[in-house]
C-alpha cells in the first residue's frame, strides 16, 4: 500500500542545537491505526503537531499525499488542514457552543465566512453532524453546551468534528490522557473504528502501551527524540518496551 505520509528527516528545535525531533523518518499507509508510544518529553507530541503544522519544523519534509507541508505557507496550507482532522487531548470545544455548533466548526474550512458568521451552514453539514453524533453515542445531545458534558462526551465530541472534515488523515494528540480507563477503551475503540469504516490513517499519541497493542494496528515507539521501534504490536517485546522507556522501574 502505497504512503499517504512520508516523514523525512524530520527535526525540530525549540531552543538553536537542542533537538527534540532528531532526523525522525516514517511512513504511513493509506489506511489504519498507528499508535506513536515513548515516555513524556520525547517529542510525540511535537511529531503530532508538526505534521499538522501547529509546530513549524526546523528541517525536513513531512509529504501528505505527495504535498510537503513542512513548505506550505497562507491559503495552501488552509487548504491542507482541512484534510487533516485533529483529537485534542484537552478536546479544544467552543465551551459555550452546542455540541451541534462545536461539531458544524468541522465545516469552516469549506464554507463561505458569511454563512460560517452567520451559523447557515448548508442542510447536507447539518444531517452530516445528527448522523454523526448518532455514530458517537450523542444522538440527544446536540443542543446541549459543550461545558456540561463530561469528558468522556467531550473528546466524542472532538472525534466527530475532526470526521466533520472529511479528512484524509486523522491525527489524535493524547485523547485518552484525561479519561477513566472504561472511557479510554470506548474512545479507542471509535478512533479504530474511524479508521477503518473510512479507510483512512490515524495516527494516535498515546501513553497507555496496553490500548496501543490492542488498537493499534503498528506501533511506533520513540524515545529521546528518535524512533527505536516501528512494527506490530505482536513484535513489541519487553526489550524494546525498556528501549523506549529506560529502566525496568515502570514494569514492575
Amino acid at each position: 500500500m502505497s504512503a499517504a505520509l512520508a516523514i523525512r528527516h524530520l527535526r525540530k528545535e525549540y531552543r538553536a542545537g537542542v533537538p527534540v525531533l532528531k532526523d525522525v523518518s516514517l511512513e504511513i499507509a493509506g489506511q489504519g491505526l498507528t499508535a506513536i508510544i515513548g515516555p513524556s518529553g520525547t517529542g510525540k507530541s511535537t511529531l503530532i503537531r508538526c505534521i499538522n503544522r501547529l509546530v513549524d519544523p526546523t528541517a525536513g519534509e513531512i509529504l501528505f499525499r505527495g504535498q510537503d507541508l513542512a513548505k506550505l505557507r497562507g491559503r495552501a496550507l488552509r487548504e491542507a488542514r482541512r484534510r487533516i482532522g485533529m483529537v485534542f487531548q484537552e478536546y479544544n470545544l467552543v465551551e459555550r457552543l452546542s455540541v451541534m455548533e462545536n461539531l458544524l466548526c468541522g465545516r469552516l474550512g469549506y464554507v463561505p465566512v458569511w454563512r460560517a458568521w452567520l451559523r447557515r451552514f448548508p442542510p447536507a453539514d447539518i444531517a452530516r453532524a445528527f448522523e454523526l453524533l448518532d455514530a458517537v453515542g450523542l444522538g440527544d445531545f446536540a443542543t446541549r453546551r459543550a461545558d456540561a458534558l463530561s469528558g468522556g462526551q467531550r473528546q466524542r465530541v472532538g472525534i466527530a468534528r475532526a470526521v466533520m472534515q472529511d479528512p484524509e488523515l486523522v491525527l489524535a494528540d493524547e485523547p485518552t490522557s484525561s479519561l477513566d480507563p472504561k472511557t479510554s477503551v470506548e474512545i479507542m475503540e471509535l478512533l479504530a473504528k474511524l479508521a477503518k469504516d473510512r479507510a483512512i490513517p490515524v495516527i494516535v499519541n498515546i501513553h497507555n502501551v496496553d490500548l496501543a497493542r490492542r488498537f493499534a494496528d503498528r506501533i511506533v515507539g520513540m524515545a529521546a527524540g528518535v524512533v527505536v521501534y516501528d512494527g506490530p504490536p505482536a513484535d513489541l517485546k519487553e526489550g524494546h518496551l525498556l528501549q523506549i522507556y529506560g529502566g525496568k522501574g515502570w514494569l514492575e
